[in-house]
């Protein structure tokens, strides 16, 4: 009698028949019963590590999502992805892998369940690039999956967090603090496991990814160390058990109105200017026609409604105190900025998860009502010039202003950009240049939080900007600019500005430009030629060969 393969679809192929024994022999030897081999396989994607707070944790929670789907009638085989931290490689050269491990990620979770033959499955992630990456595979593979988030660290020592070390360097830089200060600030600011603890990279994309519909509700605003996210883990794991059941994969999911919704989500939390590069790229994945121009489409229609952390007060422990970010949607939904039509992974709509949701109580000062929102538009603002003709995107929260004019301070990389900063060279009213960070010219795109933190800690974040080809931590604020495009190493006109020319920017009018002509540029670029690159072998110089453009994501599989 032939067997049931609705709910075995792939795992079918790779254990049925006699001719599959050798496979059922090796799956014997690590753990596998009999009655396993008819049931639907579940991969569990962990990316646990004890190099990063963010992800020293997650083995645990990917015991509770193999749980779940094993006590909702599937077979869990865990299996490990990487993971590299952002906050540790900061301002040094092994920065230039963050977001190539992004691509890592998806390339090795669409590996394994591929090869493996898994009918779904889970996929946990604590870090920047482990989110992106995670639903990048999922929107790719397209088979029943659940994005689990490791969960937020909670605050440090008077309240501090990752960005306050940062900050603390430029304030001993200015002689503000002392060595026994800033080793102090160093020593309690990150007191256990979890992401970086304000509306940073991590926390964006998470909510992000729970806007699209790709994790359960809540997942994005649980504390990584609490019982919530062990039962969120579990849940997870059973929610994979009951998609594979129903057919719903993440093509039934996403969409351009899914991604709307999570665009507008991260504008009202005042999210990080990565989410714009990460969800291109998952877009991309899904075969979904998301530009740059989508999100100024919608920004301009989306309220900032969040007073977190970096620009505002509040760590994301405090917002999850209050409710998290369902309470958010559901005001959104309300307002009519939401779909609330579009699946999720629960396999009820948006608008079926936020019926049972309170709203957030009356005392709290996190989250601001419609009426009175921190800024009344998107604070993720893409400009283009003649600096960007491509495009670049800023974050403008509204504490900075909304126009910059200044003279050009021109460096070649990040370490020569923060080495002027610490030592007093850059002043008031410079521009500060950073170019050759771009996907290609990097490669791998860096992360400016170490020079944007000095500019802050030195007291110069109201009457300096920086602009560069690289990108930006969710850690940072101030006037800054990135992701402009076409990059440097392309012979874009970052590479072309000079010291001393003049640069303005106008968030209001969405450009930014440098007073220099036509004819002027062009004999500049007549003269320009293009650097050595930076890697002529492995990895760097795989990723700089087939990135595309941050203003398509910085994609490898275009």
């Amino acid at each position: 009698m032939a067997k049931d393969t609705s709910k075995r679809p792939y795992s079918s192929l790779v254990v049925d028949g006699n001719e599959k024994a050798a496979a059922r022999a090796m799956l014997y030897a690590v753990g596998f019963t009999e009655e396993d081999f008819s049931k639907s396989q579940v991969g569990i994607a962990s990316t646990w590590s004890n190099l990063t707070p963010c992800n020293m944790h997650i083995n645990e929670l990917a015991d509770a999502a193999g749980m779940g789907a094993d006590e909702a009638g599937g077979k869990a085989v865990t299996f490990n992805t990487i993971t590299v931290s952002d906050g540790i490689s900061m301002g040094s050269p092994g920065m230039r892998y963050s977001l190539v491990s992004r691509e890592v990620i998806a390339d090795s979770i669409e590996t394994v369940v591929c090869a493996e033959g898994f009918d779904g499955f889970v996929a946990i992630g604590g870090c920047d690039k482990n989110m992106p990456g995670c639903a990048m595979a999922m929107a790719r593979i397209d088979r029943p999956s659940v994005f689990v988030y490791g969960g937020t660290i909670q605050p440090g020592k008077e309240r501090r967090d990752v960005v306050s070390v940062f900050e603390a360097v430029g304030q001993h830089a200015a002689g503000k603090i002392s060595d026994i200060e800033l080793k102090e600030v160093e020593s309690t600011a990150i007191p256990g496991p979890g992401s970086c603890g304000g509306m940073y990279t991590a926390n964006t994309m998470a909510s992000a990814i729970e806007a699209l519909g790709l994790s359960l509700p809540n997942s994005s605003a649980q504390e990584a160390i609490s019982n919530n996210k062990r039962a969120d883990s579990y849940a997870a794991g059973a929610a994979v058990v009951n998609l594979i059941e129903r057919g719903i994969k993440p093509s039934d999911i996403l969409s351009m109105e899914s991604f709307e919704n999570a665009i507008t989500t991260i504008i009202a939390l005042e999210g990080s200017t990565n989410a714009v590069l990460h969800l291109l790229a998952i877009a991309h994945a899904a075969g979904i026609p998301l530009t740059i121009d989508d999100f100024t489409r919608i920004g301009d229609r989306v309220p900032v409604l969040a007073d977190m952390r970096p620009a505002g007060q509040y760590s994301m422990s405090e917002l999850i105190a209050i409710g998290g970010i369902q309470p958010l949607m559901k005001t959104l939904l309300a307002e009519g900025l939401l779909h609330g039509d579009c699946m999720t992974v629960t396999g009820k709509t948006l608008a079926e998860n936020l019926s049972t949701v309170d709203p957030y109580p009356e005392d709290q000062n996190v989250i601001r009502p419609m009426s009175h929102p921190v800024k009344k538009d998107s604070h993720l603002v893409v400009l283009r010039g003649n600096i960007a003709p491509e495009g670049s995107v800023s974050k403008i929260t509204g504490h900075e202003g909304l126009q910059f004019t200044g003279k050009a301070r021109c460096f070649h990389g990040e370490e020569a950009a923060l080495k002027a900063i610490l030592d007093g060279e850059v002043v008031e009213g410079d521009v500060v240049v950073v170019r050759y960070e771009g996907p290609r010219g990097g490669p791998g795109m860096r992360e400016m939080l170490s020079p944007t933190s000095a500019i802050n800690g030195r007291g110069l974040a109201d009457s300096v900007a920086l602009i560069t080809d690289g990108r930006f931590s969710g850690g940072s604020h101030g006037f800054v600019i990135g992701h402009i495009t076409p990059e440097a190493f392309d012979g874009g006109p970052i590479a072309l500005i000079e010291d001393g020319d003049i640069i303005e920017i106008d968030a209001e009018a969405k450009t930014i430009n440098v007073q220099v002509d036509d004819a002027e540029l062009e004999k500049r670029k007549a003269a320009w030629s293009q650097p050595a690159p930076y890697a002529t072998r492995g990895m760097l110089a795989k990723y700089a060969k087939l990135v595309s453009s941050a203003s398509e994501g910085a994609v490898t599989d275009k």
